[in-house]
């Protein structure tokens, strides 16, 4: 994955059209944090990035181009 860029080094412009739309913000965000190998933190976006995270999701790939990265374990 490109450093910098979120959702499997997807161009920033494709990784905010994707953060849009609900569905794939979250499955998008759930695959992108078990390729990193964070488990745990892919569980947590499995049961609850449908919500405020997605929208925090969406407000930081716009303004950085990244993800929102609660933990890193």
């Amino acid at each position: 994955m490109a450093k910098g860029k979120d959702y499997f080094g997807l161009g920033r412009l494709v990784s905010i059209i994707l953060a849009i739309i609900p569905v794939t913000a979250w499955l998008c965000g759930w695959l992108t944090r078990f390729k990193e190998g964070k488990i745990i933190a892919g569980i947590i976006r499995l049961l609850f990035g449908w919500n405020i995270i997605w929208i925090l999701d969406l407000i930081l790939m716009i303004l950085q181009g990244k993800i929102l990265r609660i933990l890193n374990c």
